[in-house]
């Protein structure tokens, strides 16, 4: 031996720093051939090459080995890329007020397990909190899965860098519960792999939503929707979740959409938080909800099946005026390339979708913001893939790294 290093090592070495923003570009769908890894990266076939084997040794990615070219297409067939089927995954949770869900999520978005929702959230965040990570730990020790990391999806603003949830009002935990810090001692004790991770719900449904789902390719997108109770939003510029300058971008739930309205947790009167989610919508159509089932679900059934009802018409109409009145403040100040809707507000964009284009056109500035496309959130358990993206988020950074790391 002379020392010298084999050409498939020089590759190797030359391409380690591109094993990131390949697993993304595998991740996010935007590489499903090594000839679109090639392009996308900017290096050598034999590079591109060598950089896709490694990340099929981590086990995170699958190199289809009979290249296959789509019918009508010329030159030379490419191997497919995809991610790994039988590959680790995050392990993800969203409590809400009606209580919580668990689930594993692969690369690419993909929930390879759920448990049903469990229990309703009860006053003490310690109590759920440790509720959630042994529900967690089953659903893992069931599959027999390797775990990269754990992220969790919480309907309040959180405060960075500290973490705490600021506005847990639908939870009735304290104000500035220290969320994060309470979730990371949990994992550590059930002795989860990988980093904890803590973040909004809407915040997280907007990310996988852009990686994954109806706003995939935009590239200043805005996300509205309901939780179980009230309204939040996010925003997503060129890849990333813009939380301000301490975590609390995007509090739309508390923009004013109807001045003599109905008094908010806030203090205030008229916030979007209280005239377009789902007890607004029951409360409109003069229906009393029950404890059966979350009031999302009692909504959006409501809306579905008896649409046709004057008193659920007018409830709808209702909600989407106040709710086109406050997108169109949002697009007048942000200028979004596309607005998505999630909860409540997707089933009301299906049932009139032209109403609420209308308002957002009406009173957006010169009439020219009006015409930003406003599309339905796509994915189901948004905020629970969102969750897992936090997770997922060391490994896209530093694939070798992250996975020594974490055990993984």
């Amino acid at each position: 031996m002379d020392g010298k290093a084999t050409p498939t090592r020089t590759r190797l070495e030359r391409g380690r720093s591109a094993l990131g923003p390949a697993l993304e570009l595998v991740h996010t769908g935007r590489a499903p051939t090594r000839a679109v890894l090639t392009a996308e990266l900017g290096v050598t076939r034999a590079t591109a090459g060598a950089v896709a084997a490694e990340l099929e040794a981590l086990g995170l990615i699958r190199v289809d080995s009979r290249p296959g070219a789509a019918a009508g297409s010329q030159g030379r067939p490419s191997h497919r890329l995809s991610v790994a089927e039988e590959g680790p995954v995050a392990l993800a949770a969203q409590i809400h007020a009606d209580g919580f869900r668990v689930a594993l999520v692969g690369l690419g978005g993909r929930i390879v397990a759920t448990a049903p929702t469990r229990g309703t959230a009860t006053a003490d965040p310690a109590q759920v909190l440790g509720e959630v990570v042994e529900a967690g730990a089953a659903l893992l020790r069931a599959g027999g899965h390797r775990c990269v990391g754990v992220g969790l999806a919480v309907p309040s603003a959180i405060a960075e860098p500290e973490g705490t949830a600021l506005n847990p009002l639908h939870l009735a935990w304290p104000a500035g519960a220290p969320v994060r810090e309470i979730f990371a001692e949990r994992v550590r004790a059930a002795g989860l792999a990988g980093p904890a991770f803590t973040g909004n719900d809407v915040n997280l449904a907007a990310l996988a939503e852009h990686r994954h789902g109806a706003g995939r390719g935009a590239q200043h997108l805005l996300c509205v929707a309901t939780g179980h109770r009230g309204v939040g939003g996010a925003l997503v510029l060129d890849g990333r979740l813009h939380s301000g300058s301490s975590g609390l971008a995007l509090e739309v739930g508390h923009l004013t959409v109807n001045p003599e309205g109905r008094p908010c947790y806030c203090g205030s009167k008229g916030c979007l938080d209280v005239e377009a989610d789902p007890l607004a919508f029951l409360t409109a159509a003069g229906r009393a909800p029950g404890p059966e089932v979350s009031l999302l679900k009692q909504s959006t059934d409501l809306l579905r099946a008896e649409y046709a009802d004057p008193s659920v018409r007018g409830a709808a109409e209702e909600l989407i005026d106040r709710l086109g009145l406050g997108l169109a403040g949002l697009v007048n100040i942000l200028n979004p390339d596309r607005i998505i809707l999630g909860g409540l507000h997707r089933e009301l964009l299906a049932a009139d979708p032209e109403r609420l284009r209308a308002v957002v056109a009406d009173r957006s500035l010169w009439g020219r913001s009006g015409g930003v496309p406003i599309l339905a959130c796509t994915l189901d358990h948004n905020s629970l893939v969102g969750a897992a993206e936090l997770a997922w988020q060391p490994v896209l950074d530093d694939p070798l790294g992250a996975l020594t790391r974490s055990g993984a």
